[in-house]
């Protein structure tokens, strides 16, 4: 490489890494979304919801070492594995680029989800956090966080957009919700709308997930030697989405080894 009187300015830059044998997990926001997404369906568009999976699916496919994805509303999280050693753990490098890729296959499949409505300036974009959790039991944690904000605020949307869709003003469906609990939301949508909260769909009181699983498949391969065509079985790596409880047990427990997760 071509050398200068002035290289030495790249000794001004700041490399910080990961800290070693954690998870890193990587936050993705969307900026400004209540705007917008004024046209989308309310309280839930699912074409967004599957726009939004969809770009998780293209990061992971980018870095295999992403063990887990975890979306609702307008963020998603990423979980790579404790011992990645991807760009050798540099912080501002994983950031920027998972933030990249995230921010343009969104505007790059918009068309796909949401082909009736026209996508316009200021085009959307996400601001990304990173950070390092040291144990299983955190990482279980911090996604229960994320799983339980994604309850409140459904809950909140779907009574608030009920509301509203009923004939209150938005400053009024807030000031009916802003005393009220979880109990009181439930009782309200019962009581005013009939509807259940529990009957919604996972989907939208869970977010999704995204992991890894091996699956088999048949294969027809010939023969090098005789020309005769065989039959074999090939393992293939899918990413599939679920929408479940990631706060008990039972998913950790079925997947403790596709996860690579050791003990908490």
């Amino acid at each position: 490489m071509a050398k200068s009187a002035y290289e030495y300015v790249k000794y001004f830059e700041e490399t910080t890494t990961c800290l070693y044998n954690t998870y890193i997990v990587i936050r993705l926001d969307g900026k400004c979304f209540s705007n917008f997404t004024k046209k989308f369906t309310k309280p839930n568009d699912i074409r967004g919801i599957h726009l939004m999976n969809d770009c998780a699916k293209a990061v992971m496919k980018e870095f295999t070492d992403i063990i887990l994805a975890y979306g609702q509303s307008d963020e998603y999280s990423f979980i790579f594995h404790p011992h990645t050693t991807v760009y050798n753990r540099k912080r501002d490098k994983i950031l920027s680029i998972v933030t990249s890729i995230f921010s343009s296959h969104f505007v790059f499949a918009w068309n796909q989800f949401l082909y009736d409505l026209k996508l316009e300036h200021p085009l959307p974009s996400f601001d990304g956090r990173i950070m390092s959790i040291p144990t299983l039991r955190n990482l279980r944690d911090y996604l229960s966080w994320r799983q339980v904000d994604c309850h409140i605020n459904n809950l909140y949307n779907t009574c608030y957009w009920s509301l509203v869709q009923q004939g209150e003003t938005p400053k009024n469906a807030n000031a009916i919700l802003t005393p009220t609990d979880s109990g009181a939301k439930n009782e309200l949508l019962f009581s005013r709308f009939g509807i259940n909260y529990n009957n919604i769909k996972e989907v939208y009181r869970k977010g999704s997930v995204i992991v890894r699983e091996k699956r088999s498949e048949k294969v027809n391969k010939v023969r090098k030697d005789t020309g005769e065509t065989v039959e074999s079985m090939k393992t293939l790596s899918i990413l599939s989405v679920l929408h479940c409880d990631i706060i008990g047990d039972t998913f950790w427990n079925e997947r403790s080894i596709l996860l690579g997760l050791g003990k908490e």
